[in-house]
């Protein structure tokens, strides 16, 4: 059965969840999504990826700053939607606009909960160390990600699967899972099964002070920081070239044999060995200001970086 369908998300993430409703033959009656931002170097307004998505559908899309408004709440009621879909649209929903919709909100979100609830759970659970995790359907409550799971799906986590390889994973994955719940919900056949209690942890939002590479930790924590903020942010580190200190970002990294000094450059034959607080790590991929990302090898090549050398 067809349902009314009110989607909400921002990021690329969200995109194939938005293609596999409207592809199911779901009537997507809006779509709400963060206002345009400024982007580029001429600084001008950019949609935002489900904003242009939605567009190239027919979609009518609207981009409130607050959902806490009267008159924002009423607009978002009249549409006399079935079901609103949330995937990573980046404002809290205040309990009006939970209680619209005739059968509730359903959030899709990438952790295996009540792991890793909040903002950034596909960077925390690499930066943890995690060897697996989940896309998640749950029925949205007040409370931040506290609400029943309905269906899941799980995913191994590699020893050196970086944060967008996890995130062009799960994105197609969580699309089919909230399609498979709509069917499920469209039937009066979708279950409910309450969070465990214990095992709460929370997914801060990144912050630019905690990219910084820490050379003294141990390597196994190093190389999970590296891949858990790969591609964006980036973790970083300085490296004398040319004279200067100069940031550079780290991209991929692998676990490596070696002892030293933490930050000290172990080996240059192939692609840079650093030393860390116990163990040391290959530089596989890094990116200089300003330029593309090249691999360990590229760089050595174009950078004086000789064995010995202390990184910041």
């Amino acid at each position: 059965m067809s349902l009314r369908v009110i989607f909400m998300g921002t990021p690329d993430f969200s995109v194939p969840t938005l293609m596999e409703i409207v592809g199911q033959g779901h009537d997507v009656v809006a779509c709400y999504s963060q206002p345009p931002r400024p982007a580029g170097r001429g600084m001008d307004l950019k949609k935002s990826p489900v904003h242009e998505a939605a567009e190239s559908f027919g979609i009518p899309v609207f981009t409130p700053k607050s959902l806490k408004g009267e008159e924002e709440q009423a607009a978002f009621a009249a549409l006399e939607a079935d079901v609103a879909v949330v995937v990573a649209y980046g404002l809290l929903l205040p309990k009006p606009v939970l209680d619209a919709p005739a059968f509730g909100c359903l959030n899709l979100h990438a952790s295996m909960l009540p792991r890793w609830r909040g903002a950034a759970p596909i960077n925390r659970a690499i930066m943890a160390g995690d060897t697996e995790t989940a896309v998640q359907v749950m029925r949205m409550e007040e409370g931040l990600d506290t609400g029943p799971v309905c269906m899941s799906e799980t995913l191994a986590i590699s020893e050196n699967m970086t944060a967008g390889e996890l995130h062009d994973r799960l994105a197609p994955l969580g699309g089919d899972l909230m399609v498979r719940a709509l069917a499920a919900l469209s039937r009066g056949a979708l279950g409910e099964q309450p969070q465990a209690e214990e095992g709460v942890t929370y997914a801060a939002k990144l912050s630019k002070q905690e990219t910084r590479i820490d050379w003294s930790k141990p390597a196994g924590e190093v190389h999970n920081h590296i891949r858990g903020l790969s591609p964006f942010p980036g973790a970083w580190c300085e490296m004398p070239l040319g004279g200067k200190g100069e940031r550079v970002k780290i991209l991929r990294s692998a676990l490596a044999d070696g002892e030293g000094a933490p930050g000290t450059v172990l080996e240059t034959g192939d692609v840079p060995v650093i030393a860390c607080g116990g163990g040391a790590v290959r530089l596989v991929e890094v990116q200089r200001a300003g330029k593309k990302p090249m691999s360990g090898a590229d760089f050595l090549r174009g950078a004086s970086l000789s064995d010995g050398t202390v990184l910041d």
